[in-house]
């Protein structure tokens, strides 16, 4: 098969870059809602890297109780922690993930499963640094297969690599931004994670770094994928930190909400 290169063209040609390392499940997921909230109209876009303690996160939508045994992960002293976006329940701990945060009106004129096409193709650039042939499912012509639990389904656009799913990603829409987060697996701990599950986790059968012959660094993974990324869109990165106001905003998600049981087991979420 011959691949079309596609280079998307972003209007904002410089984006926010902020590596953050590895952090707690409930801690990731307060800095990505913190940047979200704040982004403004006028704002550069975001793009984060950041890495994760070993835990669980679920979807939105999720019913965990039916899908995770949460005494056994207690007991492992395994957190979990449910995101603002749908999707399945992910494996976390031998992953890099990203976020990004640009202009709703960047994308205005494409639908959600376009956009998703659009905005997933610098991973394709990426696994074809790495010397991998990976594709969307869509082109692959395969049948959708839901499942709450990432791995073990698959839609339109996720990415598949020999015959495989290659982690899974998530957006959200406000009204002046959109938002889309992912994970790119480095390694997939089966002993550890699949006891867990209470149905099929796809574990065995899922695609990741090192069973494709592609050992890499945390390190390694994040320079590659920030080429990748730069060269799709044609953009350049400025370094960033954290300001202050996103830690203490992210502190207050982290206690008010990221580590509640009403939010992470339940999906209640008290604003008052």
């Amino acid at each position: 098969m011959i691949k079309e290169v596609i280079t998307i063209m972003i209007k904002v040609k410089t984006w926010r870059l902020i590596e953050t390392g590895i952090g707690s499940a409930g801690w990731n997921m307060a800095l990505d809602e913190t940047l979200l909230e704040g982004f403004k109209e006028g704002d550069l876009p975001i793009l984060r890297l950041y890495g994760w303690e070993p835990s669980l996160s679920l979807g939105r939508f999720s019913y965990v109780h039916k899908s995770v045994d949460i005494k056994r992960a207690e007991q492992q002293g395994l957190l979990f922690v449910r995101r603002m976006t749908g999707g399945g329940i992910l494996v976390h701990g031998a992953d890099l993930s990203y976020t990004l945060i640009l202009p709703r009106k960047s994308l205005k004129e494409k639908g959600v499963k376009e956009s998703y096409r659009h905005l997933c193709s610098f991973l394709i650039r990426l696994y074809e640094k790495l010397g991998l042939n990976a594709n969307f499912a869509h082109d692959l012509q395969l049948e959708g297969e839901r499942s709450d639990i990432c791995l073990a389904g698959n839609e339109a656009y996720d990415i598949m690599i020999e015959g495989e799913k290659m982690g899974g990603n998530a957006q959200r829409y406000t009204r002046h931004a959109l938002f889309q987060h992912g994970s790119i697996p480095m390694r997939l701990d089966e002993a550890r994670f699949k006891p867990l599950f209470l149905k099929e986790s796809g574990l065995k059968r899922a695609a990741a770094l090192d069973r494709l012959g592609c050992p890499v660094t945390f390190e390694e993974l994040s320079r590659l994928l920030k080429e990748a990324f730069c060269e799709t869109f044609d953009v350049d990165v400025v370094q960033d930190t954290l300001r202050e106001s996103e830690v203490r905003r992210a502190r207050e998600l982290l206690a008010q909400k990221y580590t509640l049981e009403s939010w992470n087991v339940d999906a209640e979420y008290d604003r008052s």
